[in-house]
């Protein structure tokens, strides 16, 4: 049962397309478990993204920024789409995300890879290959490394060329490794850490420090991957994987590899982390602009996003289990959103899938 004299203060972000429907479905089952286990939660609406832009001109307004810091956690539906996609790149939608990573000190990334037994007929994968279920999370650092590097251009005798750098601190690194280690300690004591130390000296670096880290934790199994070799294992054997440790570029390839291969990108929750407990929590999925107003956006993501902010940093650990319990038990009565559904199930759309996950809550 949670302090019901304690108040949760949640900055909320719709976003574009899709977002606005998915977060109403989560909002609805966060109003039921507010009242199912007494907990007081105030949700605040900001503005990012598009929305922003037509709103204010400015992908991520000063009040955004300010109502998110002074909030316990942030939670973020998907931003972005064509309608934005001529606005040069510091103006587009998306750069209000690593803006708010930046700002709000947003450096580990969570994105559990799951496959949910009743959808293992969704994976590309054979079914020998996923049998039993599949659990891996990726644990990448999120504000470092080559999207946060110097850039800029140059002229060349074979004309302009670009570049961006891909620097890594020990310190970066350091406290990455520790937030992947302390997570495989209460999963299946195993982390493989993704580099290139056989080409970069960014991560021949990353390298050493990870093996520092590990000395730490002598009960956890570290092994070490270049990454086209991870992309490659990811699809020929993903059940050697518990924690994924890796940098900003390949963890955000490697994620979404991860999430493909679940089959039901639609279900996949994530968290950005900084010290503390705080924590930003949204749907890995896009905006999805050509379904957005349809009401055939699947919300389980954004749902599951809610159960995470309620884990990692509220600390509300039965709260959290209960949506889990209720989504399994959404899928085990056969209920679908249409990305998910096939012959034999029940079609639902957006909001219906809201109200019928809010209801199985315990």
């Amino acid at each position: 049962m949670s302090d019901n004299n304690k108040k949760y203060n949640i900055a909320v972000i719709p976003g574009d397309g899709i977002g606005p429907e998915v977060m109403d479905a989560g909002l609805h089952v966060l109003t039921r478990i507010a009242e199912k286990f007494g907990c007081d939660f105030k949700t605040t609406k900001v503005l990012a993204g598009g929305a922003a832009i037509d709103a204010t001109g400015k992908c991520l307004p000063q009040e955004t920024v300010d109502i998110c810091k002074a909030s316990d956690a942030v939670l973020l539906a998907a931003v972005g789409g064509p309608k934005w996609n001529d606005l040069p790149g510091d103006e587009r939608p998306e750069k209000a995300l690593l803006e708010l990573r930046k700002l709000l000190g947003l450096y580990a990334n969570l994105r559990p890879a799951m496959v949910f037994p009743q959808l293992a007929d969704a994976s590309p994968l054979k079914a020998e290959i996923i049998s039993g279920g599949l659990d891996i999370l990726v644990v990448r650092e999120l504000t470092g490394g080559i999207y946060f590097g110097k850039k800029g251009t140059e002229k060349t005798e074979f004309g302009l060329a670009a570049y961006d750098v891909e620097q890594y601190s020990e310190m970066e690194v350091e406290r990455i490794a520790k937030t992947a280690f302390s997570l495989a300690e209460k999963r299946n004591k195993n982390v493989i850490s993704v580099d290139k130390s056989n080409v970069l000296e960014s991560s021949r670096l990353w390298r050493r420090v990870v093996e520092a880290v590990a000395q730490d934790y002598p009960d956890i199994a570290l092994d070490h991957m270049y990454v086209d070799n991870a992309a490659m294992q990811l699809v020929r054997n993903p059940k050697q994987f518990d924690v994924l440790l890796t940098s900003n570029i390949f963890g955000d390839i490697l994620s979404d590899e991860a999430s493909q291969i679940t089959g039901s990108i639609g279900m996949l929750p994530s968290a950005s982390l900084a010290d503390g407990n705080f924590g930003m929590y949204e749907p890995v999925h896009g905006s999805a602009p050509d379904i957005a107003g349809r009401d055939i956006a699947n919300p389980v993501a954004m749902i599951l996003s809610i159960a995470m902010m309620l884990r990692y940093t509220f600390g509300l650990s039965r709260e959290a289990d209960s949506i889990e319990n209720a989504v399994n038990e959404f899928l085990d009565k056969g209920y679908r959103t249409p990305d998910i559904a096939s012959d034999g199930y029940t079609k639902v759309g957006t909001k219906e899938t809201g109200l019928l996950i809010a209801e199985f809550i315990k």
